[in-house]
This record gives structure tokens, sequence and C-alpha cells, in this order.
């Protein structure tokens, strides 16, 4: 979970996790500096609950190494990413786990499947999110209809087969639902609601995401390699 200063949100969603999760897990709450707001937050959860704890991007600033280091980090062979903004359902964590026990690679919490919902969104980036996971599902075969959605299940072995090269962060999450379609593996997706943040001010910028995302848009629609 890379966080930054989410010192507002994150006692919130850290007792989500701890009474929605019905699996064994840990969860690490990645900053890239000591002082950030959220450090001392997680740390007071971690002297009663040893499942969670904080950990310091020592890869370089960003959203992509704070994943990158969180991956690195864990001890489980599967790698769920999820913001720490609280806009993330902690529920749906076991029925991604389930699908990834079952034999899927990527398993997808998709708002715009039947029964998902986004509340709250900016109406331009709701927009373009949506028609980029309808476009991809139908027209590219990746498997979900939200491959834009950070929130996802991961088998480490396809994580460490495919490999990242996200810079800015959040295109991740497209990047290995094109990658699992290129590359021949499973994707899957279950429901979720996804609800934006109370509390905060997001540091997703729309328009200097554009093209990175678009990268990996085009490339989903390539032969299997």
């Amino acid at each position: 979970m890379p966080a930054y200063n989410e010192s507002e949100n994150i006692d919130s969603v850290l007792k989500r996790i701890q009474d929605q999760v019905n699996l064994n897990f840990e969860c690490l709450v990645v900053v890239d500096r000591d002082t950030d707001s959220t450090v001392p937050k997680v740390r007071a959860f971690s002297q009663t609950d040893d499942r969670i704890r904080c950990v310091i991007n020592r890869l370089g600033k960003g959203p992509a190494n704070a994943i990158r280091a969180g991956i690195l980090e864990s001890q489980s062979p599967v790698v769920i990413i999820m913001m720490a903004d609280g806009s993330d359902n902690p529920r749906d964590i076991n029925e991604l786990v389930l699908l990834i026990e079952r034999g899927i690679d990527v398993a997808c919490a998709s708002r715009y499947m039947p029964n998902g919902q986004q509340i709250g969104a900016p109406l331009m980036k709701s927009t373009l999110s949506r028609l980029a996971g309808k476009s991809l599902f139908r027209l590219a075969r990746v498997g979900t209809r939200d491959a834009t959605n950070s929130f996802k299940a991961y088998r480490k072995d396809f994580l460490n087969a495919v490999g990242i090269e996200a810079v800015f962060g959040f295109e991740m999450g497209i990047e290995l639902v094109a990658k699992a379609k290129r590359f021949g593996y499973t994707v899957a997706e279950v429901p979720t609601i996804w609800i934006e943040r109370s509390t905060g001010e997001s540091n997703f910028n729309l328009y200097s995401s554009i093209p990175k995302y678009l990268k990996w848009y085009f490339f989903a629609f390539g032969a299997r390699k």
C-alpha cells in the first residue's frame, strides 16, 4: 500500500482491513521517508498487530518505486496493491485472493462490471477510465473491464516473470493487465465499489498520466508473445 502523508485516512483503512479480511495476511504500508505523517499511525497499529508494518522505500521517490519496494519486502505468494486513501474496499481482498488460489494470475477489482460502482470521481477521469477499460475488455479481450484500477491481486510468480516497467506508478495496473494478455496469463475480475477519498488531496495528475497509460493501452492490442 503506497502512502504519502495519509495520516487522516490510514487509521480507518487499517481498521477495515483488520475487520474485513478473513485470510492470513501481511499489510505493508510503504512511504518514501521516515518523516511521512503516515508513519507514526502505522507504527501504532504495529504495536498490537504484527501483521501490519511500515516499510521505508529506498528505491527512489514516487508510487512506482514504493510499490516495487512493497513487492520486494512481501513474503506472500500473492501480492495485492491497494490505495491508502480509503477509496478501495478491503472486503474485496478475500475474493481477489481466492481467485488467485484457484489458478488466476491477475485478479482485478472492477468498478465497471455488473454490481461494480464508482462514486465521487471527477467526471473526466472516470469517463476516460471507463472508456479505456471497456474498450480493452471488448476489443483487446484483456479479461477485465477495469484495467486502469490499481486495486488488483497478483500471483508473485507472475510479477517476477513479466517485470514492472512503470515509472510514474499508477499506470502499473494497466501495464500488468496488458502484459498478462500478451504473454498468455489468466485475468479475472470481481465487482468493487470505489469511493472517492473524503479527506486529503490526491497526487494523481490526469493529463500528465495519459501518455503513460496510452503506451500500455496500445500494447494490449498486440499479438500474443
